[in-house]
């Protein structure tokens, strides 16, 4: 029988164990090093006085195709910032029922092609079995968890529940807020990115990632959350809860899970069947929590 993958240290992971790295200067605009995952553009910039108007330069976030392929077949192509891509490659497989556990993946290589990147993963001949089969109930290639998909029932799918196990004490609220902060170390250079992150029960930042998408950023948290074997705490994201970040929760087994924006209404009604607590709209000192508020301690009270 094939071994798992021994999954290596993750280079590009945000080294959030390291404080003096998360106060470091936003960019090192005239340093000989580029960041990763940003190109310098020459502009022409346009301000509010003809004396400020003219040449300058710009960083714009770096996005590239990825192509995941599994045992050698190629099975969605995605646009993505080009940093963490292992991590994004487990967590999709995770993320979308491609795998069912990192035991299920024997080996990942990342190679640069003439046009992206390219993530090949070898799984377990089980979990190829079913994509195979999956791939023949689709219409065409995925680029997300529903595009291809036949019908409304593959669309929405078999809805999962999720552990009743875990608590988040609402005094580590803000500080958790202000992690995707931290995380957007990119997104604070271009503009261009959503970030998510995972928080540990006493508040403390676990770690983070950041993407030009919003799905991806979350693959790659998921990801990285799976390769570093962190299972209690809540999620944070800086974009809306939409019905395929929720399912992409609870496909990996999240409690609690905090967005910025706004959620859906399809998105609500799968936390609610799934046992996921959604809070959304979260901003300092205030969230509207849509479902399973029981595992927020500390809530104030109504007066």
């Amino acid at each position: 029988m094939t071994k798992p993958y021994a999954f290596e240290a993750v280079p590009n992971a945000i080294p959030f164990s390291v404080p003096s790295e998360l106060s470091a200067p936003d960019a090192p605009i005239g340093g000989a090093r580029t960041p990763e995952g940003a190109v310098m553009l020459d502009i022409v910039r346009m301000s509010g006085t003809s004396a400020t108007t003219g040449p300058d330069t710009d960083w714009v976030a770096d996005e590239v195709p990825v192509a995941l392929v599994y045992n050698g077949i190629s099975h969605a192509v995605m646009m993505t910032t080009p940093t963490m891509l292992k991590e994004f490659a487990v967590g999709f497989s995770l993320a979308e029922g491609i795998v069912k556990s990192l035991d299920e993946i024997y080996d990942i290589e990342v190679e640069e092609t003439c046009s992206g990147r390219a993530v090949n993963l070898e799984v377990s001949s089980e979990a190829f079995w079913q994509l195979k089969s999956r791939r023949r109930s689709m219409t065409g290639r995925t680029g997300c968890g529903l595009c291809g998909v036949e019908s409304l029932e593959g669309a929405v799918g078999e809805v999962r529940t999720v552990a009743h196990t875990q608590r988040f004490e609402m005094r580590h609220y803000e500080a958790a807020l202000g992690y995707l902060y931290d995380a957007e170390k990119l997104g604070r250079l271009t503009g261009a990115t959503h970030a998510a992150v995972w928080v540990h029960p006493d508040g403390t930042l676990a770690g983070g990632a950041e993407d030009v998408g919003r799905h991806v950023a979350l693959d790659k948290l998921l990801g990285l959350r799976a390769l570093s074997g962190w299972h209690v705490g809540a999620l944070v994201v800086s974009s809306r809860a939409s019905f395929e970040m929720v399912q992409k929760a609870v496909n990996c087994g999240v409690e609690i899970l905090f967005a910025v924006s706004a959620p859906t209404a399809l998105a609500v009604k799968l936390a609610k069947e799934a046992g996921l607590t959604l809070a959304a709209f979260c901003r300092r000192g205030r969230a509207n929590i849509y479902a399973h508020p029981e595992r927020l301690t500390g809530l104030p009270l109504a007066a």
